[in-house]
């Protein structure tokens, strides 16, 4: 079962700040950060799958779960610290992490919390997945620190964080993706930097532009919290692993093209008749033009895949590659929910991205910033999916949770 504890964890980590020791040019919130982090494990994953590796995509995504709810409950500790405390004292550590999110994990289906626990407390347990997870956690924060380190050169301890870093990277450069990612950097071409830093730039554009929120979220701090609760849903009902992979890159990549054309509300997008189609038109043509030769050839039917038509239930014919899109819940289930069928889960990531906003919303209007568009954006949200039922997942109560 889904809480409303578990929604708020989740959403916890926009209030938390980066860098806040450091003059930075940019809020920099732990919530972007591991969807930028998610965003570079998927880029590392595939490099390894090219090279001949057979990463557990399910064992990634939990993994990176596993690691976001940790830095959420250890949120006051400044990462040298926290890296020396847990190699002196990692076990009283995660047995605190385990006791403050047991309740809103452990009603979670699909045995989660015991992974949790055994991913915490087995070194060994996804090792593979922790390599990559460590390399992308060092990517993300480097490209982080390179955006701070001009403003900061005075400090004393700059120099001693930089090679930290480095030396970190140096010890994942064994990974094809590290490899790619930093020669790539000081090219022309740069390839596959370009596209995390595109996908980095996601960081600065804010949600509700135009409104008075707090805390601030970027969208893709939101894309983020869509594509964990709909890892949630989806292993609530029993999704298959591809599907489970979907539904959480699914999730972090649906508004992808968002980097091309910004964040534009939907009440702009049908205020004029036409408009959201032509915004989507351009969209694609930007996403085929300027995002996908930026990545290898072989991941681009993937992308595609996961960022047209997003909101539609559909699966990929095995044989002829056709995708069948319109599909039911009771389809899904009954046809499609298996490895080849590549399924994934359009109307839980939409009801997600929307339950996202409605958080969003909700905690700023709870905190006292209220404009009246934001409270109207509020109750139209919650009226369009107040009576949601997925599978066996009643979001329609946890919109309401969300309500007062």
């Amino acid at each position: 079962m889904i809480t409303p504890g578990l929604v708020e964890t989740v959403f916890s980590a926009a209030s938390m700040t980066r860098w806040n020791d450091h003059a930075r040019p940019a809020q920099f919130t732990e919530l972007a950060k591991q969807a930028h982090k998610m965003a570079i494990a998927w880029v590392i994953a595939r490099c390894e799958e090219d090279q001949g590796g057979d990463p557990d995509w399910v064992r990634l995504v939990e993994g990176g779960l596993f690691e976001f709810f940790q830095r959420v409950v250890l949120t006051d500790i400044k990462p040298p610290v926290f890296h020396r405390m847990m190699e002196r004292h990692g076990e009283r550590l995660n047995r605190l992490v385990l006791d403050k999110l047991a309740r809103h994990l452990e009603s979670l289906g699909g045995g989660f919390f015991e992974r949790f626990r055994k991913y915490l407390k087995e070194p060994d347990f996804s090792g593979r997945e922790k390599r990559i997870l460590r390399a992308s956690h060092y990517l993300a924060t480097n490209w982080e620190f390179r955006m701070i380190y001009g403003q900061n050169r005075e400090l004393s301890s700059v120099e001693e964080t930089r090679r930290d870093i480095e030396g970190q990277l140096e010890d994942h450069i064994d990974l094809a993706g590290v490899r790619e990612m930093i020669m790539r950097r000081t090219m022309t071409d740069k390839g596959l930097y370009a596209f995390i830093d595109l996908c980095g730039q996601l960081r600065f554009q804010v949600r509700w532009a135009q409104l008075p929120r707090v805390p601030a979220t970027s969208v893709l701090g939101h894309l983020f919290m869509a594509a964990s609760l709909s890892y949630f849903v989806s292993l609530e009902n029993g999704g298959c692993p591809r599907r489970l992979r979907n539904a959480f890159f699914g999730g972090l990549f649906h508004d992808l093209p968002e980097v091309l054309t910004r964040d534009i509300i939907s009440p702009v997008k049908r205020s004029v008749e036409g408009l959201e189609e032509l915004i989507k038109e351009y969209e694609n043509e930007s996403m085929e033009t300027r995002l996908l030769p930026l990545i290898p050839e072989g991941w681009r039917k993937e992308l595609r895949y996961l960022t047209s038509d997003e909101f539609s239930n559909r699966a990929r014919d095995p044989v002829t590659g056709n995708i069948i899109s319109g599909l039911t819940l009771s389809e899904m289930n009954s046809n499609y929910n298996c490895e080849e069928w590549d399924p994934v889960d359009g109307t839980v990531i939409d009801a997600c991205d929307k339950l996202a906003a409605m958080v969003e919303a909700a905690t700023s209007i709870r905190y006292g910033i209220c404009p009246p568009a934001l409270e109207e954006g509020r109750r139209d949200i919650f009226e369009k999916y107040s009576n949601t039922v997925i599978g066996t997942v009643d979001l329609g109560s946890l919109f309401g949770a969300f309500l007062e």
